[in-house]
């Protein structure tokens, strides 16, 4: 295993410092275009379509394809791609709804169970809470990928490598918000598409091309039935988890809702779905490749640092900066939307609380710092980064998939109250955690979907046929008080 200098390892360091000075820089440039709380918490219809898209990508691709991808691709081969489409369809079924969502103008998942079901607070803060629980995983995760990357290389502590990204994360987010993190993400996403391809390719250069990957690898994990190498329970499992999840996730619903013009935002989302692959093309790369190297790895998560051992000294450098652009984007969306749920939907919508303008972007910017602490401190005591992905997917799908689709599905035909969302929540939040109890066969997200899915039904058919016609549009969040800007 080649060994690196002193000198290489400080460059690397010195390499992810520059990028996240040049974020931060990006961020405070960009965020200058937030001139309300309404542009920090959500930039409503202000992004162009090719950022929308891009940006979907840095946020998507993150330290999970890093890490967590990268391990399934080492241990189960074409396997990554089965998860890799399990975001993709869900994409695709956002697509199907996005010009609803983007006419009623809906920036958070409570916004939509507002829409659908008519207004409560316990409901909001329900919906909200469960909406920010898969943000709240994809920023622990990539704190853990991002100590566990940079830890095997130098050799610093987890704690402190966590505590670096926790700092860059917050440089993307206090100047603007999602203003400033969207057109950040645009930036850093180009530089994220160009590097994964070139790693991916060196990576399998390494390997002896793919003769050396099909000589040392299993068969069972490069031919095409390596789809399913990881095993029909795993492969549920994300199914079951990972496309529900990604049709619930607020991360996008805010791109959505930040589109120009309602035609981009159907496009959009189709474009960010097929821009998903180049995270798995990356992934299989280097997993196989890794695999075909150095098969004896005890954790698949230890594949990707693996690789960086073994990067020359130009690519090295570059390829530790390329890391840590693609965590800190995607840690800095995740943070800006939990921060969203919290202040829009939880404090205004629930609390009551009315504050100035300024104030609001005050408040959340406090709050941007509490929840990077939060998720510092549970980065380091459970450091494992698929468990948070899957387990924060799981129970987000359990809760909100059947109000939010199947809600919509149901909209004109019955009426939807929100005494029915609340017990369609609950329903699904309890059958997956009882499912997981048990260590069921069937992945445990089934047990909360399909427990929140009949009682749905059942609380629609008990209630009828609405009364009057749905209101054109919902507006649940009160306004902050003055129009200062921020």
């Amino acid at each position: 295993m080649p060994h690196h200098s002193t000198a290489q390892i400080a460059a690397i360091v010195v390499a992810g410092l520059v990028i996240i000075a040049a974020g931060a820089l990006l961020s405070v440039y960009f965020g200058r275009r937030a001139k309300s709380s309404a542009d920090w918490l959500s930039a409503p219809e202000s992004l162009p379509l090719i950022v929308v898209v891009i940006t979907q990508f840095a946020t998507a691709a993150g330290g999970g394809v890093l890490i967590a991808h990268v391990g399934i691709a080492y241990a189960s081969g074409w396997s990554v791609f089965a998860y890799e489409l399990c975001v993709v369809l869900g994409f695709f079924g956002l697509a199907l709804t996005a010009r609803w969502l983007r006419d009623q103008g809906f920036g958070t998942v409570p916004d939509v169970v507002t829409r659908l079901f008519g207004h409560s607070r316990v409901v909001v803060a329900l919906a909200g809470v469960c909406a920010l629980v898969v943000p709240f995983g994809w920023l622990a995760t990539q704190f853990v990928a991002f100590s566990q990357l940079f830890g095997q290389l130098t050799g610093l502590s987890p704690s402190l490598l966590i505590a670096v990204i926790a700092a860059g994360s917050l440089l993307f987010v206090l100047p603007g918000g999602l203003t400033s993190v969207a057109w950040t993400d645009f930036v850093f996403g180009i530089f994220k598409i160009v590097m994964s391809l070139v790693v991916a390719a060196y990576a399998v250069h390494l390997a002896g091309g793919w003769s050396g990957i099909t000589t040392h690898v299993p068969e069972r994990l490069w031919q095409p039935s390596g789809l399913f190498a990881a095993g029909g329970d795993q492969v549920w499992l994300w199914v079951a988890a990972i496309l529900p999840g990604t049709l619930t996730n607020q991360l996008y619903y805010q791109r959505i809702f930040a589109t120009k013009n309602v035609s981009d935002a159907r496009r959009g989302i189709i474009l960010s779905g097929l821009t998903i692959l180049v995270g798995g093309v990356y992934a299989a790369a280097i997993g196989l490749s890794v695999r075909a190297q150095h098969p004896g790895l005890t954790n698949p998560e230890e594949a990707a640092g693996w690789l960086i051992t073994q990067l020359p000294p130009l690519l090295l450098v570059t390829y530790g900066a390329f890391l840590v652009a693609t965590i800190v984007s995607t840690s800095g969306s995740a943070l800006q939307s939990v921060v969203t749920s919290l202040v829009r939907d939880l404090y205004s919508s629930v609390v009551g609380g009315r504050r100035t303008d300024r104030r609001m972007v005050t408040l959340s910017r406090l709050c941007t710092v509490v929840v990077t602490a939060i998720a510092a401190v549970l980065a380091i005591s459970f450091p494992t980064a698929l468990t948070w992905l899957v387990a924060t997917y799981a129970y987000s799908a359990a809760a909100l998939a059947a109000p939010l689709f199947l809600g919509y599905a149901l909209r004109r035909r019955f009426r939807l109250t929100p005494a029915a969302a609340l017990a369609a929540m609950t329903a699904g939040l309890a059958g997956c955690g009882a499912a997981q109890l048990a260590d069921t066969v069937v992945p445990y997200a089934v047990y909360g979907i399909a427990a929140s899915t009949v009682v749905l039904l059942g609380c629609a058919l008990a209630s009828g046929r609405p009364t009057a016609p749905v209101p054109a549009q919902s507006s649940p969040v009160p306004a902050p008080e003055g129009s200062t800007s921020a």
